[in-house]
């Protein structure tokens, strides 16, 4: 047996999708970014002009349909068939993107499609409670920390490579407003899930967290096949 599930949870910017993203092509799985998800339906939230009522979150969630499909240029996010990989990456839709996906009618239809994707195993899945809500028995579970200026360095680079304007300090604030509210929030807090390794990303570089979580995937593959 080699189709294991992977979790890799951490706050935004500590490199858990870049990673997730090379270790899923090195063992042949799939990957799937929950975090698009979320932010899909922000973006479709703030195009509807909508309240934070209930009413409006059960509305939108029956109205929109969200898509993942793997491609040669990475993965691509599509809301209602429309790619919108780049519009959910503006620091406009990291302003609602929290409070939206705070809302349990959001959650419960994403977490749904979430297990429903990982199923059969052999995946990586990575946001903010995957091992602690989406997969709380994930064979191998990773949570991702890096400190707040390393993590807002790399998202303004990452936000000027794709042709955004972004100033470091207004991101670094909007940073650490999320973090604030994803740990505190009622449903699905971010946290360190029981039996999570946890891999602080301040100082090594992308390929040294992905052969250490690759190298982790491969010691729990082998613990499984024991069994």
């Amino acid at each position: 047996m080699n189709n294991i599930i992977i979790a890799i949870d951490g706050p935004s910017g500590s490199g858990k999708s870049t990673t997730a993203r090379e270790v899923a092509k090195r063992l042949g799985y799939i990957y799937i970014d929950t975090g698009a998800m979320y932010r899909a339906t922000a973006l479709a939230f703030q195009r509807e002009h909508l309240n934070f009522e209930d009413d409006d979150f059960r509305k939108l969630m029956d109205s929109i349909t969200i898509s993942l499909e793997n491609t040669v240029k990475g993965q691509r996010t599509y809301l209602n068939d429309e790619d919108v990989s780049d519009l959910i990456r503006t620091p406009e839709i990291t302003k609602f993107v929290s409070p939206v996906s705070a809302n349990g009618i959001v959650r419960d239809k994403l977490v749904d499609i979430q297990r429903k994707l990982g199923e059969k195993g052999a995946v990586v899945m990575d946001g903010r409670d995957i091992g602690t809500v989406v997969f709380p028995n994930a064979h191998l579970k990773i949570y991702m920390i890096a400190s707040a200026e390393t993590r807002a360095h790399r998202r303004t680079l990452e936000m000027k490579l794709s042709g955004m304007q972004a100033d470091e300090k207004e991101i670094k604030k909007l940073l650490l407003e999320r973090d604030e509210y994803d740990s505190n929030r009622e449903i699905s807090p971010l946290r360190r899930a029981d039996g999570a390794i946890e891999i602080d990303t301040s100082s090594i570089t992308i390929a040294e967290q992905t052969d250490l979580i690759y190298n982790f995937a491969l010691h729990c593959i082998n613990e499984v096949n024991k069994l």
